[in-house]
Order: structure tokens, then sequence, then C-alpha cells
């Protein structure tokens, strides 16, 4: 895809481009405050820690993963979740009942589900036999109504990344965006594609704070793309999408460098001898390679075997009614102490 030749104002909705956002108090006026009365926003003047409005552009976060990931904080979009971010894609760029995405099952459900709450219909091209994407077949299908394409790598429930020159080919022939999901990049020996935002002008890489560090519960997705991608998301975001407390408390998280490798090396050592041990008991045909902090793993009988281990205390996820996953199991990689549990009740259920 050449610089020259895309331009985003062709992709972008009509009504989106012609779109004067909602200004907010905050945007108008920037400090620290510590100087000023705030009068302004119909705030309570009362101090709680949250009487006050977020800051709408998450400034400080913005700048700590700015430094982190070597991109400008321009090139950045929080969200409220990853779910916000790929939900604000699909309003912004895909035109209900004329434009369509594509999606490469199996993966990640909520691409599925957010093209039927925007009305956008999803082609799907299943992924090769050794989940790859099916270039040939993407590029076929694909026109100028075909708006995003979402590579999810590594791959939610397959845990494998994509070949990179496969995504390569894709970034250079297909016209809409590119959608890199990179939810469990920490966990992949793969260099992130947000190193490649600046070659490839309709790239956009999402990443998360739910996996690798360890923030599920406080809802922050991440957006990388170029410049002019995150000025048309920031016009139709919510004005205060990501709240006071999540902000606070993912700056104090990603500011926590040592702490989080700390946990990323725990978890790969734990998802090695996971790997291992799974791939020696009687009832598993298959443990598939992983990049993430799961493991896919072919067994007899899925569905039985899910109960088996539902019985004793512990809940996997069942995907045997995926595409190319009859009669697997996905299991996240837990504590050593989760996984010793999890090892004791599978080397029981063998023999039972």
């Amino acid at each position: 895809m050449n610089h020259n030749t895309f331009d985003i104002n062709n992709l972008v909705r009509k009504n989106v481009r012609a779109l004067r956002p909602y200004s907010s108090a905050r945007d108008e006026y920037v400090s620290d405050g510590s100087q000023m009365v705030f009068l302004d926003a119909n705030e309570n003047p009362f101090e709680t820690g949250v009487n006050r409005y977020p800051d709408p552009q998450q400034r400080n976060l913005k700048g700590a993963l700015a430094t982190n990931k070597g991109v400008s904080a321009h090139q950045i979009l929080l969200g409220n979740g990853s779910d916000e971010v790929l939900d604000l894609l699909f309003r912004a760029f895909c035109e209900p009942k004329e434009d369509h995405i594509i999606t490469l099952p199996p993966t990640y459900g909520m691409y599925h589900v957010l093209a039927g709450i925007n009305n956008v219909e999803n082609n799907k091209i299943l992924l090769t036999q050794d989940f790859e994407p099916n270039v040939p077949e993407i590029l076929k299908l694909a026109n100028e109504k075909t708006k995003l394409l979402f590579l999810c790598s590594p791959n939610n429930p397959t845990a494998n990344s994509f070949n990179n020159h496969l995504v390569k080919e894709l970034l250079e022939n297909f016209k809409g965006l590119v959608v890199v999901d990179e939810a469990y990049i920490d966990f992949s020996k793969e260099e992130s594609w947000i190193s490649k935002l600046d070659q490839y002008p309709n790239l956009v890489v999402t990443q998360t704070l739910s996996k690798a560090f360890g923030m599920a519960g406080v809802r922050l997705g991440i957006c990388y793309a170029s410049n002019e991608i995150i000025n048309v998301l920031n016009k139709i975001k919510a004005p205060y999408n990501v709240n006071e407390l999540s902000q606070k408390r993912a700056l104090e998280r990603i500011l926590d460098v040592n702490a989080v490798n700390k946990e990323i090396s725990d978890i790969l050592l734990e998802r090695e001898r996971l790997s291992k041990v799974l791939g020696e008991l009687n009832f598993v045909e298959k443990v598939y390679d992983s990049d993430a902090n799961f493991i896919l793993v072919k067994v007899d009988n899925a569905t039985n075997r899910y109960k088996q281990l539902l019985e004793n205390g512990i809940v996997v996820r069942n995907r045997t009614s995926e595409p190319l996953c009859e009669n697997t199991l996905r299991f996240t990689v837990g504590t050593k102490e989760e996984n010793k549990k999890l090892i004791r009740v599978l080397q029981q259920i063998t023999t039972a």
C-alpha cells in the first residue's frame, strides 16, 4: 500500500467526515490545575478524588505509552477495553447495510458481534489448516466496499502468530484498513506491528491492558495508528470514555515495568511446563504451539473432558463448535498452584 495513493478520507463515512465533535470543558483548557479555580464544567466542587471530569485525552497515560512503544502520543487512542476501540473503527469507517468486513475464523468472536450491532456484513474466510490467513481468497473477495480486515495475531483461540510475510502481503494489497489485534503480543516471540506504522498508512494495531498487564478489571484498550486515523476516531469517541480511576491505575501499572515483565516470564515458564504435561496425557491428541497465555489442545472428546474438569472445579473453554477446532479445549495458563491443580485433575481423569 503506497503512501501516495492511500487517502483515509476515501474510507471514512460521509457523516463522520462532516461531523464536528463535541468539545468538552476540559478539551478547551489544559493545565495541571494547581492555580486554577474550575467553574466551567458544572462539577461538584468538593474534593472526593473523583469529583472532577477525567482528562478526555488521557495525556499522562498516552505519554507513558508513547515512550514505551516509540510512537507519538498523537498515534494513540484509548478506549473502554479493546471492544470500544474496535466498535469505533466500525462506526467511523463502515456504512451500515453497505460496507462489509472480513474476518478469519476461528478468531475472536467480538468482531462478528460488532459487525451485527453496526449492521455491517461480515465475510468470513476460514484460516488454512495450519491456522494462517488464506491471502489469495481474502484479496479475491475484497472490493471497494470492504473497509476492515481483522487479523488477530497471536490468534484467539489458536494461539499462533500469523506469518509476517502473509501479513505484509495483505498490508500491501488490501485497500481498506488492516486491523492487527495484538491482545496477546506480550507473550509472543514476534515483534509488534507497531514498529511498522509509518510504513503502512492502512495499518491499525490494537492492544490491551487486560492480559499481560493484569488489568482486565479496569477495561483499557489501546489503538495505535497514523495520526490521521486517530483523528477520525477521536471525533466520534465519547468525551470521557476512560474514567479517572482507570487512568490512574493503568499509569501506575505501565510504569511498573519490572513487575509486569516478571509476571510475563512466570506465565511463559508455566506455559512450557503445562504444554509438556498436556502432551503426555493419553486423551490428548495434539497440543498446538502457543504464542499467547493460553494453550489450545485437541482431545478425544472435548465436551466430556470439559464436563469432567468442571466437576472438579476447573473452568476451561470448550472450542469444539468453532471451525477447524473440533474437539479442542483452550486452557489459560494460571499460577503455578492453579496449574498444579489442573495437572492433578487431568491425570486423575485420564485413569477414570
